[in-house]
């Protein structure tokens, strides 16, 4: 029995989540997607680099994070599991974590067992959810058994709000996040931007409403406004690879990035 069995994937659709896993050499990904990130490729060579430079955002704001003792955290837009995920970054800090992952894509949830095998000690948990639903999301079934909102959470929201175009309400959604975390909660978000590479963004959102998947650049501004009355930690916002790099980490530069990422705390 295949893992897509009974789940229609569609396969002759490029699908974000897809490409982004082509992006980071993963093999979960068919023709369609390929063909669409290789348009993007043919744009915006540094695509892989752009992709890169956000995992690896992830990877040390979550180890940022978990060294300061936040040990529950919530990943909205999980996407195709990529090891380390973010469970096993927070959990090789705190063994102890708990993580939720959601998501509302098929794709997503074939691969969920994956994101499951925690630590004895922590506890990973799936749930479907669609992040427009902030509602939904908060109720879905499994999150508060996992989850316990009278302590600190870390609110993930990495590579996903470009996503959610300005019709479908993305700055109340967050606020409305936002507003049930308990004081020294985190913020963490990274998005893309046309601040850098005006033309070539607007050319690759292009090319994702043209295979159906909304999608929306935001500049600096309007990037920011997500962390409206939350405490930015150093350095702010900046391009993704700027954020508290590491010897290891890639040198990309901020146009071959073209997203902006930030870690804020709740007073």
């Amino acid at each position: 029995m295949s893992l897509y069995d009974g789940v229609d994937l569609r396969l002759n659709v490029p699908h974000s989540a897809r490409m982004y896993d082509y992006y980071l050499g993963g093999f979960t990904n068919f023709a369609a997607d390929r063909e669409a990130a290789g348009h993007v490729l043919a744009i915006a060579p540094w695509a892989r680099a752009a992709a890169r430079a956000n995992r690896s955002f992830m990877h040390r704001s979550t180890r940022v994070l978990a060294k300061a003792g936040i040990d529950q955290f919530l990943d909205v837009g999980t996407g195709i599991p990529t090891s380390p995920n973010l469970h096993e970054v927070a959990q090789s800090v705190e063994p102890r974590a708990r993580v939720v992952y959601a998501d509302n894509d098929p794709i997503v949830l074939t691969h969920a067992q994956a994101l499951l095998m925690g630590t004895p000690e922590g506890r990973t948990t799936y749930v479907e959810a669609d992040v427009t639903d902030p509602v939904g999301l908060l109720s879905a079934p499994g999150l508060r058994d996992t989850i316990d909102f009278a302590r600190p959470v870390a609110l993930s929201l990495n590579a996903l709000l470009h996503f959610v175009p300005d019709a479908h309400g993305a700055h109340p959604l967050v606020a409305h996040l936002k507003s049930v975390l308990a004081p020294g909660s985190a913020l963490v978000l990274s998005h893309v931007t046309p601040d850098f590479a005006p033309e070539a963004i607007r050319r690759i959102v292009g090319i994702y409403e043209a295979a159906g998947t909304a999608a929306q650049a935001r500049t600096l501004d309007e990037f920011v406004r997500f962390f409206d009355d939350w405490k930015l930690l150093d350095p702010g916002v900046v391009p993704t690879p700027h954020w508290r790099p590491t010897a290891d980490d890639p040198s990309v530069s901020a146009a071959e990035a073209s997203a902006y990422a930030g870690v804020a705390i709740r007073p």
